[in-house]
Formats: C-alpha cells, sequence, structure tokens
C-alpha cells in the first residue's frame, strides 16, 4: 500500500492507504476526502478533483498530459503544481506525498 496525505485548505489531513495502479482520485473518493468531488468520475472533463503538489514532489508525479494540460488550462486551474488527482496512479514512488486541496473545492 502507498500512504498519501490530502490536506484540505483549512489544514484538516486526511492520510490514506492506496494500492498500487489506482487513481488518486478513486481512493480520495472512496475515503469520502472532502473537495475531491470528482464530478466525471475520472475522465478529465470536470476539474474537480484538484490537487497542489509540491514542488519538490513534482519530479515524482511527473508532467501533466497534453489533455490534463488542456483541461486545465480551459478551465483557468493550471496554476504551478495543480494537478488532476485522476490522471495520478499510485505507485511506490509516490509514498509520503503529500497533496494540497484548492480552497475553491472545499
Amino acid at each position: 500500500m502507498i500512504q498519501i496525505t490530502f490536506v484540505e485548505h483549512g489544514g484538516t489531513h486526511h492520510t490514506i492507504d492506496i494500492p498500487e495502479g489506482m487513481s488518486l482520485m478513486q481512493a480520495a473518493v472512496n475515503h469520502n476526502v472532502p473537495g475531491i468531488d470528482a464530478d466525471c468520475g475520472g475522465s478529465m472533463t470536470c476539474g474537480t478533483c484538484r490537487v497542489c503538489v509540491p514542488l519538490d514532489a513534482q519530479p515524482v508525479t511527473g508532467e501533466r498530459s497534453s489533455l490534463e494540460q488542456q483541461m486545465l488550462e480551459f478551465s483557468g486551474l493550471d496554476g504551478s503544481g495543480v494537478r488532476l488527482s485522476c490522471q495520478l496512479v499510485a505507485r511506490p514512488e509516490f509514498n509520503g506525498l503529500r497533496l494540497q486541496i484548492p480552497e475553491s473545492q472545499v
């Protein structure tokens, strides 16, 4: 299992164990993490599963795909480190990752 911590804007932490290969969005939804609504179910059409990846963790999570980039640009929510958690699939390198949930989603 891979341990990920989602941090709400107000500072509340939600640390969950995620099996390798599951999207971070699905794991957050399964654990009722507030602010990860996933209205589109992971099809990259809503932007309600956004998370902010810290600068030092960005090399681990990798680059946005062109489709993810387009979705974030279209929504105007494409700031530095912003990712769609539906596009982040748990792997061992993610263990210990802390992701901030944007204030606009809480």
